[in-house]
């Protein structure tokens, strides 16, 4: 009699933390693209420049980046229930004070505490699933939904932004974050259980550090490049100080009895083709949002409703094969999927090539919802790889790896191909505004204008007549960047595509070094 009431208390527990950790991605992931459709806003009611509005987005990403490591080795040691509690915390700190914001500052210092628990929640997440879900066959259909609520708040933001920014102001896009992370800590006091890894892993603060010093070098380095140049003075210093700090890591791991990031982790190509084909995607894709977002506004002039509808559509999508995506990777190999996907998107990239001012809802419909088909199909299989090729006591710390790789490439792309976008449209624009017949004097107004403050900015000079022909030539020199960026972001797609068919030639095998075998007894069991 007493084996059904156990039984029935286990399965309980495992739907409640699944369904807590899919809250907690939700909640990381809400601040991300409704506060990159608002920034048309943000800039225009706080006088922000181009270069304070590019870090409103990467206040967010940089301490994402820096503290993911640190975050999963946080949750292995002292226990995930604590650094998922602490997440939620910093990500309504973070939404309430970018809600009472009154200067771009006070935004940037609210998104970095979002960052921060953003940085918390994504590894502690994934490591309390492996936790309930042994089964690693299994495992797969709870990382499917854990996908579809990452999609699923990525694709809320824009409707939200859209919705409020038009009505209200811009604040109200960091009010939603605030009762839904502080209801999901009430649940998740009274619902999830404690949890850690398995032996006697203890704090690696040499490692934390190198770890933190290199990504955030990195990330500003990318970041500065992209807005001065890569051969400015602090472009690099900041990459020769990653390049040290990253050189300092490996040495570190290498010699730790307990590493943050356990090197031989990489032995796994389960585990090394899904964090290297992240990082690559992530570079491509993020790239493509950033660009998109400029494309709807500057070319197709949308409002703030309208762009967020178009760019939901790649989301929704995504979510709604996260449905079923589980189900199918118990059935197919991860390496099909995922080479499947990644083509299919790549595909798409290259389809929107073809777009222009003129383009119709449906006509770009199609094609983001393509890219929307390759994205749903390959991104739960990259992260259930990453999970599912190490044991489940070393699901924290592959899930943090993969996560901070995945960001280093989320920073990247932005950063990469906004500056190849930069360079042609700029170089292209003294060529189209001569064909379109605007006087040279015209002609240096509007390039020194573009040169000092981007493209955007043409729109708010005075141009009296030739309004007309300056933003029509001022838009094809934009389309000629924009397709180049896209042509790179499908080839970092290609290229991601044919790391998993050479690196993960079979299904993944949990391998790992002989020091981190699990303690029975130790870990508290759901």
């Amino acid at each position: 009699m007493n084996v059904p009431t156990e039984a029935t208390d286990t399965a309980r527990t495992r739907r409640a933390t699944v369904a807590l950790a899919c809250a907690g991605v939700f909640v990381a992931y809400l601040p991300v693209t409704s506060v990159l459709t608002s920034l048309p806003a943000i800039q225009q009611a706080l006088g922000a420049t181009t270069a304070q509005l590019s870090w409103v987005s990467d206040a967010f990403v940089l301490p994402v980046a820096a503290l993911i490591l640190t975050a999963g080795v946080f949750g292995d040691v002292i226990g995930r229930k604590k650094v998922y509690q602490v997440g939620l915390a910093l990500c309504a700190l973070g939404a309430l004070v970018s809600l009472c914001a009154t200067s771009v500052q006070l935004i940037w210092l609210g998104q970095a505490l979002a960052g921060a628990g953003a940085a918390a929640l994504l590894p502690v997440t994934l490591a309390l699933i492996s936790h309930a879900v042994p089964d690693h066959r299994e495992r797969g259909t709870y990382i499917g939904m854990w996908t579809t609520c990452m999609m699923g708040a990525m694709a809320l933001g824009p409707l939200i932004a859209g919705a409020l920014v038009g009505h209200v102001g811009w604040r109200w896009i960091f009010l939603l974050p605030l009762p839904v992370a502080l209801v999901t800590m009430a649940v998740a006091g009274r619902w999830l259980g404690e949890s850690r890894a398995p032996g006697a892993r203890k704090l690696d603060r040499p490692g934390q550090v190198t770890a933190a010093v290199a990504i955030t070098a990195l990330v500003y380095g990318v970041i500065e490049g992209g807005a001065e140049s890569f051969t400015h003075p602090t472009a690099l210093v900041a990459f020769a100080l990653a390049a040290v700090s990253g050189v300092a890591f490996v040495v570190v791991e290498r010699r730790s009895a307990s590493p943050m990031l356990d090197l031989s982790l990489f032995r796994s190509p389960g585990f090394t083709a899904s964090t290297l084909v992240a990082m690559i995607s992530f570079l491509g894709l993020i790239g493509f949002f950033f660009v998109l977002s400029l494309y709807l506004g500057l070319v197709q002039q949308l409002d703030t409703l309208a762009a967020g509808v178009r760019m939901v559509i790649v989301n929704v999508v995504s979510m709604l094969l996260g449905l079923v995506m589980g189900h199918v990777m118990r059935r197919v190999p991860p390496r099909v999927l995922i080479t499947a996907g990644l083509v299919v998107a790549a595909v798409a990239l290259l389809a929107m090539t073809t777009v222009d001012g003129g383009t119709s809802f449906w006509s770009l419909a199609w094609r983001l919802a393509l890219l929307g088909l390759g994205l749903g199909v390959a991104f739960p299989c990259i992260t259930g790889t990453a999970v599912a090729s190490v044991p489940p006591h070393q699901a924290g710390m592959a899930a943090a790896g993969n996560n901070a790789f995945r960001q280093v490439g989320s920073a990247l792309g932005p950063a990469v191909l906004g500056t190849l976008l930069s360079i042609k449209a700029l170089g292209d624009l003294p060529g189209r505004l001569a064909a379109a017949g605007v006087a040279d004097e015209r002609a240096r107004q509007v390039v020194g204008a573009a040169e000092a403050s981007g493209l955007g900015a043409v729109a708010r000079l005075d141009l009296g007549g030739d309004a007309g022909r300056v933003l029509a030539a001022v838009s094809e020199a934009f389309l000629g960047g924009m397709r180049l960026g896209l042509v790179v972001s499908a080839a970092l797609l290609a290229l991601a595509a044919l790391a998993t068919v050479v690196l993960l030639r079979r299904r993944p095998a949990p391998a790992v070094r002989e020091t981190a075998r699990p303690t029975p007894g130790v870990a508290a069991r759901p």
